[in-house]
């Protein structure tokens, strides 16, 4: 038996490389023989550009850049395909992680760094910039990213405001004049891992503000900003980003760059999956397992198991599920796509405990799988013997 193991990160517990790595060693262990492929992977969220660097044996190259407070971090920008192509983390340069938690200040921190990186893959000549938007600090609509690149945002008076993005109250018109020219000939692809969109209840300050430490006054207050933004962008280049599928990825830095720069939103764990030639891995495979923090509704919505599930099933390869949460009342739909599903956990225990015990759960478990699997193929010899 071949089994091909395709996780996505298992969110502040492990990567998708480690928790490959602990679910191979559990099979490993196992009773069962079988050979065992790790094909990590990613869907837009932190640590996708990294895996597509390595997966694609890419070269990084340094850049010094602003984090989101303003202040220097070194950020790596890898190049593929014959260095036409450049791998962007946003979060190497405009990350939560970059800042302590009692540092975190949504109305002052920007995306400008980014823009720092991209300007930087133009420098190389890249034709196509490849933009993992996941883990950002900043909910500013892209507008840091945009100032980088030469957009200068005026007030009525026709002044620059650089406070980004409570300035962007003041907002009255945007002047693209000064736009870096080479982007005319670069598509960008922004890898897509929700669906949400840039305003309202589902929007990007409202579902994901608080973890970047946007308080509740705070939040009326950034809805008003984007909701202003989005007005002034729609006038300039006709494009409602307020509307667009997935504009709320980043804070809303994925609607910013649809409207001024047309950046393309793609799915990220489709593209990531074309890019990195998973079917040729696929077709190998007699199983397929797969997982991440969560199985639930919200993973029918363009998550990691799903995109590798949906492949799977497409040549009628079993999948399994592995996560730390597998809600009692899940969506039917889920059956669809995934032969089994099991939760990591094997007794009470806090989440802080569980995170911790990730990977000796994911081999305890990955084991258990490779001991049934071995158990049921006895179990046919046995009856084909007697036959």
């Amino acid at each position: 038996m071949h089994i091909l193991i395709a996780p996505n990160a298992f969110k502040h517990a492990l990567d998708a490389h480690d928790a490959a790595i602990s679910i191979r060693n559990g099979l490993l262990a196992s009773k069962l023989s079988c050979t065992c492929e790790c094909f990590p992977v990613g869907d837009g969220g932190n640590g996708t550009c990294k895996l597509i660097i390595e997966k694609c044996k890419g070269e990084t190259f340094i850049a010094t850049v602003k984090n989101p407070l303003g202040e220097s971090v070194e950020a790596p920008i890898g190049l593929i395909e014959n260095r036409t192509i450049a791998v962007i983390e946003m979060a190497d340069a405009s990350g939560l992680h970059l800042l302590h938690h009692s540092a975190l200040a949504p109305l002052r921190a920007n995306s400008y760094g980014t823009g720092q990186l991209i300007k930087a893959a133009l420098d190389k000549g890249v034709k196509e910039i490849i933009l993992g938007m996941g883990g950002s600090a900043t909910n500013d609509g892209g507008s840091g990213i945009l100032a980088a690149l030469g957009v200068r945002f005026l007030d009525k008076e026709g002044d620059e405001i650089d406070e980004l993005p409570i300035g962007l109250e003041r907002l009255h018109a945007i002047d693209t004049s000064g736009l870096d020219k080479r982007l005319a000939s670069c598509t960008i692809n922004i890898l897509c891992d929700v669906a949400n969109p840039l305003l309202g209840q589902d929007g990007a300050t409202r579902v994901f503000g608080p973890q970047k430490g946007v308080s509740a006054a705070e939040l009326t207050q950034l809805e008003a900003i984007l909701t202003h933004y989005a007005a002034i962008i729609e006038r300039k280049t006709g494009r409602d980003i307020a509307a667009v599928t997935s504009g709320g990825v980043a804070g809303g830095a994925s609607a910013g760059l649809y409207g001024i720069l047309d950046a393309q939103l793609v799915n990220g764990i489709d593209y990531f999956l074309k890019l990195t030639q998973f079917r040729e891995s696929l077709k190998k495979s007699n199983l397929v397992i797969t997982g991440e923090g969560s199985l639930d509704a919200q993973t029918l919505y363009g998550k990691g198991p799903y995109g590798i599930a949906l492949q799977a099933k497409q040549l009628a390869i079993p999948v399994i599920g592995l996560a730390g949460v597998v809600p009692n009342n899940q969506a039917k739909e889920l059956e669809d796509y995934f032969d089994m599903m099991l939760a990591l956990g094997n007794g009470p225990m806090s989440l802080e405990e569980a995170l911790q015990t990730t990977a000796q759960n994911l081999e305890r478990v990955a084991r258990q799988i490779g001991n049934f699997i071995a158990c049921y193929h006895q179990k046919s010899l046995n009856t084909m013997r007697k036959q």
